[in-house]
């Protein structure tokens, strides 16, 4: 059981990742392109959001579960500490989230893409894309280490 509880971390930390790393580099700094009709920028971001959701939510909601599991049940070669360490990225990725960008989501909704909003965007989701890479990294050393590797 536990070694396709580490796959299914993995492949929800790698998918997650990537995603963070299309978002940092392409999709948030799109956003200052937008034609500056605000209403349609309003609309754009809307959409934007609703067709997001559902994209991110499994593999979050994967990586969630499968970080907690893994500190109630850790194995032996990865150890609590390290399944802690994996759950606590969970929390950095999930609170970034909470408290910096749908935040900032909400006012590129409301407001459309001031060039401020947009680039407190971008800087803000680094936070996200460095948890989870380390996150994929770390969930790749466990699945390495649990199948005898380490």
């Amino acid at each position: 059981m536990t070694s396709w509880v580490l796959v299914a971390q993995l492949a929800a930390s790698a998918a997650m990742a990537a995603i963070a790393w299309f978002v940092q580099v392409v999709h948030y700094p799109l956003f200052s392109s937008l034609s500056g009709d605000s209403a349609l920028e309003r609309r754009y971001h809307q959409a934007n959001v609703r067709r997001t959701r559902p994209v991110v939510l499994v593999p979050m909601f994967v990586e969630g579960l499968t970080a907690a599991w893994l500190v109630a049940f850790p194995p032996a070669a990865v150890g609590r500490p390290l399944a802690l360490a994996g759950l606590a990225l969970v929390a950095v990725t999930l609170l970034s989230t909470l408290v910096l960008q749908v935040p900032l989501h909400e006012r590129l909704c409301r407001e459309g893409s001031a060039p401020a909003t947009v680039a407190a965007l971008v800087r803000g989701t680094t936070i996200r894309t460095v948890a989870w890479t380390a996150r994929m990294l770390l969930s790749a050393w466990m699945l390495h280490a649990a199948l005898g590797g380490a």
